[in-house]
């Protein structure tokens, strides 16, 4: 008897097995179905008006699935992040694409998908970090497949004084000028004079009232506060010493001293010291109008675009009496009131550096 039950039980589950199967199976395929359908029918009279959707630059699949579930573009963020790491596996290359999309309920989710893969924008959108210069901005444009870097160099260099008459006379090329910023563009429309011209549009909006409020008590001109400010853009890493190192600065060019500063090497040489190849004492020899350990004041130029927070502490410099400071090569640095102390910051970064 005992036999004969155990069969049955078996029995029994044999045949109930292809069955919850099978309704698991038909229950995971109207799910996905469901999840993967248009939102709303064309055709209905509820049926939402599609609109522009942005996907920033830096959103994962994961974020983006959530953006269109919100925006009541599809039903289901779970079902598109099985779709999205479904179309990873079909090609090698290739990615979600930032930009702006005119999206609809009335498409399906994988149609969605492919848009937004492909990059069929309305609007793109581009990133310039502060402290970039116009030559990393020409690079990084000509590998967005943009437009050349030589095309973007060549627009830096014509005159909009006609179309922004506060820009300084006799500029050789706007360096300084270009608004570091994350901006959106129409896709059709992305040119180097439009990016040009949207950039310094938008040093017109941020920066410039920054230095109009601040008139009054500075004997800077334009030029020489941008170009201060590009210079602390470039040595201040950590934002704490943002101000005081604009104050080190501000104390050398009050007491005639030379700046000393390694940036405006680089920029003059065309190079970028690293930890591992630190300028040397040839390169800093080496004469050029931007070399500020053999020149004194400022560079002609600005030496890249700073942001806000550089052009602010370079307006409002924390009283200091340091004259010196050093890199610690993580960011921050090591500040000093006389050469002596300098030297010897300068030793505690080398041993640094040699013990590791």
């Amino acid at each position: 008897m005992k036999i004969v039950s155990r069969i049955s039980k078996w029995s029994f589950y044999l045949l109930i097995f292809p069955v919850v199967l099978g309704i698991c199976g038909w229950q995971g395929w109207s799910w996905w179905s469901w999840a993967t359908s248009p939102v709303s029918d064309a055709k209905s009279e509820t049926a939402v008006a599609g609109g522009q959707v942005e996907i920033p630059l830096g959103t994962t699949s994961q974020e983006i699935g959530e953006i269109l579930e919100a925006e009541g573009l599809i039903r289901s963020a779970k079902a598109w992040d099985l779709w999205s790491r479904w179309l990873r596996t079909q090609t090698e290359n290739g990615d979600f694409q930032a930009g702006v999309y005119q999206l609809s309920p009335t498409q399906s989710m994988p149609e969605i998908a492919d848009q937004i893969w492909l990059g069929k924008v309305v609007q793109t959108g581009y990133t310039i970090p502060e402290g970039w210069n116009i030559k990393q901005m020409a690079e990084y444009f000509e590998a967005q497949g943009f437009f050349s870097a030589a095309a973007f160099v060549a627009a830096t260099r014509q005159n909009f004084r006609s179309e922004y008459p506060w820009l300084p006379r006799d500029l050789p090329h706007l360096e300084g000028f270009l608004y570091p910023d994350s901006y959106l563009m129409p896709k059709d429309a992305i040119t180097p004079d439009s990016v040009v011209r949207q950039m310094l549009r938008e040093f017109e909006r941020v920066a410039l009232p920054v230095y109009q409020q601040a008139k009054q008590h500075t004997s800077m001109s334009l030029s020489e506060w941008v170009t201060l400010a590009s210079i602390v853009e470039k040595e201040a890493v950590v934002s704490s010493e943002r101000a005081i190192i604009a104050g080190v600065f501000t104390q050398r060019l009050r007491l005639g001293m030379k700046l000393e500063a390694d940036p405006t090497v680089e920029y003059g040489l065309g190079i970028r010291q690293t930890r591992d190849r630190p300028l040397t004492y040839q390169q800093v020899s080496t004469a050029s109008p931007y070399n500020t350990y053999m020149n004194h004041g400022l560079p002609p130029t600005p030496i890249a675009s700073p942001g806000v927070a550089s052009l602010k502490a370079t307006l409002y410099p924390e009283e200091t009496d340091y004259l010196f400071f050093v890199a610690r090569y993580n960011g921050a640095h090591i500040f000093s009131h006389t050469l002596a102390e300098h030297n010897a910051a300068i030793a505690t970064v080398e041993n640094s550096l040699f013990s590791r």
